[in-house]
């Protein structure tokens, strides 16, 4: 063995048997800096949570805690919260590199969240909503059976008390560990939107967000009244690669992006995330939803 190799092999030995760090709070306050996963700009955490987390060189639209989200959308202590206390279960008994169980353990103690999505009831400016938001960091913002269930008891919620629903989507899709039981969720969900958009004429507007990619966009996210996106954001089924080899063809630069899905008529309106808030509130006052302070 060569000294080189000896080097080599030391090196990657460092590597696999480093423990990493592990934060101990919320993920949304790892340290007093982050890094632009656009540009590489080092941006002090209070500034970026009160530019909403977009980068202020680059103006690039980095993943949103939900906690955040809600706070920036609803109005001060009004969010109540529902079905809190689900769950996922391993009903599989799924193994990849490490147990589901375990995994599931891990990363609720990493994000302080029981799965992918927080559903509520709250308002804004006003208006009284049924929220629910996605939660990328929690493996991925897949949509397994906790989140299929705890989007339809919202949905269905909001049709008994006859409130608009906003779903703000951020997920790589279906979650693999649950298998077809996270594949019938998409079914689930858009059957209990068809009864409150169609049965009872009212409002549900999802708010796409990058990614919003796999059975999450196949399902609800693409059946709003009104399909609202945040910039530049990811929106798909498929990857690129294998439409790419699917259709041995190039695609566009810009393909899967809101602004392609604008022009294509997939989305209805493109928002920045600063005028998202204000937004929202003149489409209720359009559809005339019912609203506290007036």
């Amino acid at each position: 063995m060569s000294l080189f190799d000896w080097f080599d092999n030391r090196r990657k030995l460092k590597l696999l048997t480093t423990q990493k760090y592990r934060y101990p709070k919320f993920y949304g306050n790892k340290g007093l800096w982050v890094s632009c996963d656009n540009c590489g700009n080092i941006i002090y955490i209070k500034q970026l949570k009160q530019k909403q987390r977009i980068c202020p060189k680059c103006n690039f639209y980095l993943k949103m805690p939900s906690m955040e989200r809600i706070a920036c959308l609803v109005d001060k202590s009004s969010w109540i919260s529902l079905d809190n206390h689900l769950s996922p279960v391993d009903p599989l008994q799924f193994y990849d590199k490490k147990n589901y169980k375990d995994r599931l353990l891990e990363t609720q103690k990493r994000t302080g969240l029981k799965d992918a999505i927080q559903t509520g009831l709250a308002t804004l400016n006003g208006y009284e909503i049924a929220l629910g938001v996605m939660d990328f960091e929690f493996m991925g913002g897949s949509m397994g059976s906790v989140v299929g269930e705890k989007i339809t008891r919202l949905i269905e919620t909001a049709t008994n008390l006859s409130l608009p629903v906003l779903l703000i989507c951020a997920s790589g899709g279906a979650r693999m560990q649950e298998g077809i039981l996270s594949l019938m969720q998409m079914a689930k969900i858009s059957s209990a939107l068809q009864k409150h958009q169609l049965e009872h004429s009212l409002l549900y507007i999802p708010i796409l967000t990058s990614p919003t990619t796999g059975g999450v966009t196949a399902s609800f996210a693409m059946l709003g009244d009104l399909i609202l996106a945040e910039p530049k954001a990811l929106i798909g089924f498929a990857g690129r690669r294998v439409i790419e080899q699917t259709l041995n063809e190039k695609l566009p630069k810009d393909f899967q992006t809101s602004e392609y899905l604008l022009n294509h008529g997939l989305v209805d309106l493109i928002v920045p995330r600063l005028y998202l808030k204000q937004a929202l509130t003149e489409i209720f006052a359009l559809y005339k939803i019912k609203n506290k302070n007036h």
